[in-house]
């Protein structure tokens, strides 16, 4: 069994000695550990990174362990039951606006159509756990502008109605990619932007297991947004960087302040 400090720090410290050597004339990143938690029986963690003040990464740490032990029938619930609520450090929070990580298992997938596929739901989310709590889509404004390429459909449900702009208790609605809407075939991971009460509230990547299964390192685009709302640094960019010693992600938004 590979060690829990093995799992949190080794994909940490690759990623502040490549930081380091892109910044050699810069102070050297410094690394603040966030919250653990265990997820099937495995620790995920979240973390940043910084040089000076400024904020150069956010993230968490998932073990390819969770991944293989997330069992493939679970009871239906609604909302969807969350594993796991994971706070971003405390300078992480501060310099971003992201408060913590939410985790969600969908062993059956979900509507539409090409979710339809065991994956997990991986929200950052801008609001605190009291607040997420407390987001019962009872506010049924969308937001004026969307990223570019991006959706926020209303969809029939059976049992459940219509979901206007696809809006999940405790977890607001969801914008989607246009593309994956009209895709035919299952996805494999996108990235998705979480909205209420017509401001963003958290960035999600959304990933199959299938694909985590691969145990290779990927990136997804992260949209640029009209209008960040309370988020104070919105990411530009998301990379899951597989560390076979460790076997374990390192799921990280690399950021940029908002002029």
């Amino acid at each position: 069994m590979i060690a829990h400090h093995v799992v949190r720090r080794l994909p940490l410290a690759l990623s502040l000695a490549a930081l380091a050597a892109l910044t050699a004339c810069d102070p050297p990143p410094r690394m603040v550990e966030g919250e653990c938690g265990t997820v099937y029986g495995a620790q995920v963690c979240t973390w940043g990174t910084f040089a000076g003040q400024e904020l150069l990464e956010f993230g968490a740490t998932i073990p390819l362990a969770t991944i293989e032990a997330a069992p493939a029938e679970a009871e239906m619930a609604w909302p969807p039951v969350t594993l796991a609520s994971l706070r971003l450090p405390a300078e992480v929070r501060e310099a971003s606006g992201f408060d913590h990580l939410g985790i969600n298992w969908e062993p059956h997938g979900h509507p539409p159509a090409t979710f339809m596929t065991p994956h997990f739901d991986f929200h950052f989310y801008s609001m605190s756990p009291a607040d997420i709590a407390a987001v019962d889509c009872s506010d049924l404004e969308k937001p004026s502008a969307l990223p570019a390429g991006y959706a926020l459909p209303d969809m029939d449900i059976p049992g459940l109605g219509t979901l206007v702009g696809v809006c999940v208790p405790t977890m607001g609605m969801h914008a989607l990619p246009q593309d994956q809407l009209d895709k035919t075939d299952l996805f494999q991971a996108t990235m998705i932007v979480g909205y209420y009460r017509r401001s963003p509230m958290s960035v999600e990547p959304m990933i199959s297991r299938d694909k985590l299964r691969e145990a290779r390192s990927f990136a997804l685009e992260v949209p640029a947004l009209p209008d960040h709302g309370a988020v104070k640094t919105w990411p530009v960019g998301f990379e899951a960087v597989y560390d076979a010693p460790s076997q374990a992600y390192r799921f990280t938004f690399r950021t940029a302040k908002r002029g």
